[in-house]
């Protein structure tokens, strides 16, 4: 019997898991909240834009330090038996290091730089240069966009670097190699400088048959180019391959032998198709957490307005993957709960179940559209497809009489049309949407949810019985170039994770949220397009 180990590393903590390679069973696991947090307000005492979004790297090597010397020892396993190791990680988050590839923030005297920390994936401090990388583009006929959705999102990679580049050159000039965190925690292990092929393709204008778009970067700054191939250009891993063995190094210092091998990171979201076994044409995977990523599989690659981007063999050799999000999800509902009134905390806590338990049963019965609320869920800015990270929220049809937990449902639902507006994106785009499935911790504990969501998609819904599926993806990974399986598919059948259970729509329900949709649709066109000046210029106002 053999196990492989995946790290996943999320917004707000790590976790490493142990997997039988047999059955992709949870042999043991370790979760740990990040030391730092995530760094937003301020940094060592010093006001931060509201822009920023850092982390300390240092939090990240722990997970691995503690992490996996911890489940070996639970587990009881031979280390001779975990035959691999595979990394997920949020992206685009991005990393600036030394030739040794130690963290610029530990560098002496950039402690209290905030652009020497890393950029996590919802830092829009690049906003600026975001914009002069897409206005590029336009000016020359939007070469370079049609497979990164036509736009370009602050929260990717070469905005980051510019960012840097301008802003703290001081910073700049010490870095020696900028790349994914993912990348780092793979190198971290191996001693290598390698990139991952999902996280450049998706977040570098980086494509497989002409590598990083070098003209377009020569248009936008005459140093940018020199950048990228000095300081990101490393030799590339595809997915499904190998990195090759962890360092000697590493292994011993987490207890694993010498002879572990370690593939290449893979982003988080995209590692959950390996996880549930979303792993044909046509599915559409929502994997729902603190934000959303919507994941399409297809055979060809098309050039969807919109989306993230489109990289083949970033998740199934053989297949285009394609990407869009919501940036604001999980924790929109967790905005809304902290509002609740104080005799709500009091009910909750009296009968012992969460403020979501409380919400949910108040709210089940209702029909779509009893509240008369409509909510646009914008309050991390818009991610798809509108990709403008400026963009705020707003409740249409409050009165005095709206009860809190109306506004809890009304947000259920805009995610949920937030998510019709991407399904429809693609399917305007000929990419046919057969199946849908859903993971992460949300579904699973919220039927309430995904109700809403199969009757606004008007889809039958397949929710995974897992909180972990990009885990479980990262440690098929493992196994893969670890040995115990001798291709991706037979990895993926033999350790996915099961279906906990199915929802179909209600006909009349969805007749129901087919005009609370459309209502939906026109304030987002209006407020996202044609007036999307007026809460901009109020935007304005908290940049004094």
């Amino acid at each position: 019997m053999t196990y492989s180990i995946g790290v996943d590393y999320g917004t707000g903590s790590g976790r490493a898991f142990l997997v039988n390679t047999d059955n992709g069973s949870i042999v043991a696991k370790y979760v740990k909240p990040y030391t730092h947090g995530t760094i937003e307000r301020s940094l060592n005492g010093t006001k931060l834009p509201q822009s920023f979004s850092l982390q300390n790297s240092n939090d990240y090597m722990e997970v691995l330090e503690e992490g996996i010397p911890a489940i070996i020892e639970e587990s009881g396993v031979d280390a001779s038996e975990i035959v691999g190791i595979g990394i997920d990680f949020t992206s685009s988050t991005v990393m600036f290091t030394d030739e040794h590839l130690t963290p610029i923030h530990n560098l002496p005297g950039f402690e209290n730089n905030p652009h020497a920390y890393v950029k996590l994936w919802k830092h829009h401090g690049a906003q600026a240069e975001a914009d002069l990388l897409f206005q590029t583009a336009l000016d020359n006929q939007n070469r370079w966009l049609g497979y990164y959705g036509f736009n370009v999102s602050s929260e990717w990679m070469i905005p980051k670097i510019m960012e840097v580049k301008n802003k703290a050159p001081e910073v700049m000039n010490v870095t020696q190699n900028i790349m994914e965190a993912g990348d780092w925690i793979v190198n971290q292990l191996t001693g290598q400088n390698v990139r991952s092929n999902c996280g450049l393709g998706f977040k570098s204008f980086w494509e497989e048959n002409e590598g990083f778009h070098y003209d377009l970067f020569d248009k936008v700054d005459d140093e940018l180019s020199a950048i990228v191939r000095d300081k990101v250009d490393a030799p590339i891993v595809k997915i499904g391959e190998t990195v090759g063995t962890i360092s000697k190094e590493m292994a011993q210092k987490l207890g694993l032998s010498k002879e572990t091998k370690v593939s290449p990171f893979i982003i988080d979201a995209h590692s959950s198709l390996l996880g549930i076994g979303s792993q044909k044409d046509k599915q559409m995977t929502m994997v729902i957490g603190t934000s959303t990523c919507h994941l399409m599989l297809n055979e060809e690659q098309h050039k969807v307005p919109g989306i993230s981007g489109s990289v083949k063999g970033a998740i199934i050799p053989e297949l285009y993957a394609y990407e869009a999000g919501q940036s604001a999800v999980g924790d929109l509902f967790e905005y809304v709960a902290k509002q609740a009134p104080k005799e709500y905390v009091d009910e909750a806590q009296q009968r012992d179940i969460s403020i979501f338990e409380l919400l949910n049963e108040k709210v089940e019965h209702q029909l779509p559209g009893e509240s008369g609320l409509v909510v646009l869920d914008w309050h991390n800015g818009n991610r798809s497809v509108l990709s403008d990270s400026n963009l705020k929220g707003c409740i249409f049809g409050m009165s005095l009489q709206t009860t809190h937990e109306e506004i809890y449902r009304a947000y259920l639902e805009a995610t949920a049309f937030g998510t019709k507006m991407i399904m429809q994106q693609y399917q305007s785009w000929n990419m046919d949407v057969e199946e849908v499935f859903a993971c992460g911790g949300i579904p699973k504990k919220n039927p309430l949810m995904m109700d809403i969501y199969a009757n606004v998609l008007n889809k039958k819904i397949t929710i995974i019985d897992s909180e972990y599926a990009p885990a479980i993806g990262a440690a098929i990974l493992g196994a893969l170039c670890g040995g115990a399986h001798s291709n991706l598919n037979q990895a993926i059948g033999a350790m996915k994770e099961p279906v906990l259970y199915e929802i179909e729509p209600t006909p009349e329900k969805v007749k129901r949220y087919k005009k609370l949709f459309s209502a939906y649709k026109e304030l987002h066109d209006i407020h996202g397009y044609k007036k999307a000046r007026i809460m901009r210029n109020v935007g304005k106002l908290m940049e004094v």
